[in-house]
């Protein structure tokens, strides 16, 4: 299986691309900067240097066009103000779907944030809620597509301990934490499962191995 990560420098993506590449998977990061392929090489993945803020659709599809699957992981990072929320969290996600659909990949999946479904509470902070709202826009324009067969994955808190391989994932899991480990572990699950599409899941840590995890929502 050929799959493309947008976001490929991420925490999560790295330590997806690993565990992908280990698999026996072809492996795709795309990065913004030539500076971080090394890191995407070293995780076992071939890094494609390509701006998603500046990219056309074109752009994007030459590099999914013989691709089985795609990861819409990116994220305008920490310190990034509102307006990039918009137009990495939101904009880049629209864009990497319109790639997918163009170039024919049908498995889509996406890292979005606990929270996205709702309007942030009042006196959150005025970035952290513009992160939401471009991940509930996001998150709502690839559950409009027919082209695509998409999961959307909502982590809790993120953490940067060893994963534990026991996770709880439902449509609804309440607030929790959650290893990045552990994470990228559902994800290479979820994209080996296709039946798992058209479901919007929240993810916190649990008691359920992550293998079993997955295959309980089919």
């Amino acid at each position: 299986m050929r799959i493309v990560i947008a976001g490929g420098h991420g925490r999560i993506a790295l330590r997806l691309e690993r565990l992908l590449a280990g698999r026996g998977d072809e492996v795709a990061g795309v990065v913004r900067r030539a500076a971080q392929a090394g890191d995407v090489l070293a995780a076992g993945a071939e890094p494609v240097v390509c701006d998603l803020e500046s990219a056309s659709v074109g752009d994007l599809v030459r590099h999914l066009e013989s691709a089985d699957a795609a990861v819409f992981a990116a994220g305008a990072g920490p310190g990034s103000g509102v307006a990039r929320k918009d137009s990495v969290d939101r904009g880049a996600a629209a864009l990497f779907a319109d790639a997918a659909e163009a170039a024919g990949v049908r498995r889509f999946v996406v890292v979005s944030s606990m929270g996205a479904d709702r309007e942030p509470p009042e006196g959150t902070d005025p970035v952290f809620a513009a992160y939401l709202r471009a991940k509930g826009a996001a998150d709502a324009d690839v559950r409009s597509r027919a082209g695509l067969d998409w999961t959307i994955l909502r982590p809790g808190r993120l953490t940067d301990g060893p994963g534990t391989g026991l996770v709880r994932l439902a449509e609804s899991t309440g607030r929790g934490d959650v290893t990045r480990d552990d994470v990228a572990a559902v994800l290479a699950a979820l994209l080996a499962e296709p039946g798992t599409a058209g479901r919007t899941l929240e993810l916190i840590g649990g008691d359920t191995p992550v293998a079993e995890a997955v295959k309980s929502l089919t």
